[in-house]
């Protein structure tokens, strides 16, 4: 066998690994031990996270190490505790042992909320040689309290899950935050810049709501300042009262939705707004780090994380978010094809005889439109300056899958035929 052509598949194999998706639901789903972590890894949506991340380590707790945990604190405060134990690196048994001064220290989840300071969301990983590897936090002082099992899963370099003896215990991570209903909304959502949309969901009584509905899992989309100026928002002035109420109800879904939940779902997201006589909902799309929420009327990009605190998520976004219930138009006329004639005046129907109007179409699901009608024009800067899609990002993904497919059977033939 030629070295170019081992070289060639090789290259392939790779490839098709590094594109391979995993989830680490059904990974741990199949060992009844890790039933408990599993389950509040789906709870605390950080099940989401691990799957949209590319490369990752879990480190993973029986159902007797993990249990000492959750029989005595809160979910806040075992979201945290999990957060700490997913690690943004790739580490496996061979790894492990071969650590550069036989120590690292690894970045875990826990440092992207916002909550970590200085190493408080890392961990120390030490070798202990003689086969032992010890886990502990990284704060100057911490002991490592943990040690490696065994290897449960790897899939290279993409995800590798590894058992643990113990939870590894930040200082300071097991102080329950404060419940979602002392948190001071109107603050946090003014000190982000949406002081327009603070005050408006005060003035109309939704702050009540709001407050009401976050212990049991809620998610704010407050647009900033600009957003309310910017061309082709509604004159608000001009609402019915329950008008504005709906569109501001539309800012928020009754469900806790952390940043990796908003990448992964494909379902439409139904809003507080939500009844038996419209959907008021809207779908997500995602491009890089890139989430973008679609109305059916528009399309606003998540500009920023304003908290993400166990139940309660609220982002800035940087458009009015409008439903179609309330601000759908009538589709425009189909231009006329080139060089087709014009009609005459004494062919042209008149007023009197023109056909009543339609009523507006709903709108097309994610990644689809009407047949006969265009796709749906860049809703990000980035797509934009791309001419890219989700949708042929999509397709674009399956046309690659397939090539890769193709081109290692051909390889595969080639070099057997060598």
């Amino acid at each position: 066998m030629g070295n170019h052509s081992l070289t060639l598949l090789l290259l392939i194999l790779s490839i098709a690994t590094t594109i391979s998706a995993h989830n680490i639901t059904e990974i741990l789903s199949s060992n009844p031990d890790y039933s408990q972590y599993n389950n509040f890894l789906s709870q605390t949506k950080l099940a989401d996270e691990i799957n949209s991340r590319q490369t990752i380590t879990v480190l993973v707790l029986n159902n007797a190490a993990f249990s000492s945990i959750t029989s005595s604190h809160p979910l806040s405060v075992v979201k945290k505790i999990l957060s700490l134990l997913i690690l943004l690196d790739y580490f496996d048994n061979t790894k492990l042992h071969q650590l550069t001064n036989g120590t690292t220290l690894s970045t875990t989840l826990f440092q992207t909320t916002g909550n970590a300071v200085n190493n408080i969301g890392s961990v120390n990983i030490t070798d202990l040689k003689g086969g032992k590897v010890g886990f502990g936090s990284a704060a100057p002082g911490s002991k490592l309290d943990s040690s490696y099992s065994k290897s449960v899963k790897q899939i290279p370099y993409n995800i590798s899950v590894l058992e643990i003896t113990a939870p590894i215990i930040a200082p300071g991570i097991l102080t329950a935050p404060p419940p979602s209903s002392s948190v001071n909304l109107t603050a946090l959502i003014e000190k982000a810049g949406c002081k327009t949309f603070a005050s408006l969901i005060s003035s109309n009584g939704l702050i009540k709501t709001f407050q009401s509905t976050a212990d049991k899992g809620l998610t704010i989309f407050a647009p900033n300042d600009e957003a309310f100026k910017a061309k082709g928002v509604p004159d608000l002035t001009k609402l019915s009262n329950a008008e504005l109420v709906s569109l501001l109800q539309y800012h928020a879904a009754a469900k806790y939705l952390p940043i990796g939940s908003l990448k992964t779902t494909k379902d439409p997201i139904s809003s507080l707004a939500t009844n038996g006589a419209g959907k008021f909902d809207y779908t997500v799309t995602t491009a890089g780090d890139s989430v973008t929420l679609h109305t059916g009327v528009d399309s606003s990009r998540i500009a920023d994380s304003i908290l993400d605190s166990t139940p309660l998520a609220i982002y800035s976004v940087d458009s009015v978010l409008l439903p179609s219930e309330l601000f759908a138009t009538s589709p425009s006329p189909a231009p006329e094809p080139a060089g087709a004639p014009s009609p005459t005046p004494a062919s042209a129907p008149s007023p009197a005889d023109a056909p009543t109007p339609l009523p507006a179409s709903p709108p097309a699901p994610a990644g689809e439109s009407p047949d006969g009608a265009p796709a749906d024009a860049p809703s990000t800067a980035a797509e934009k300056s791309t001419g890219k899609s989700a949708g042929v990002n999509v397709k674009a993904t399956g046309v690659f899958t397939v090539a890769v497919t193709a081109l290692s059977a051909f390889v595969v033939s080639f070099v057997f035929m060598s």
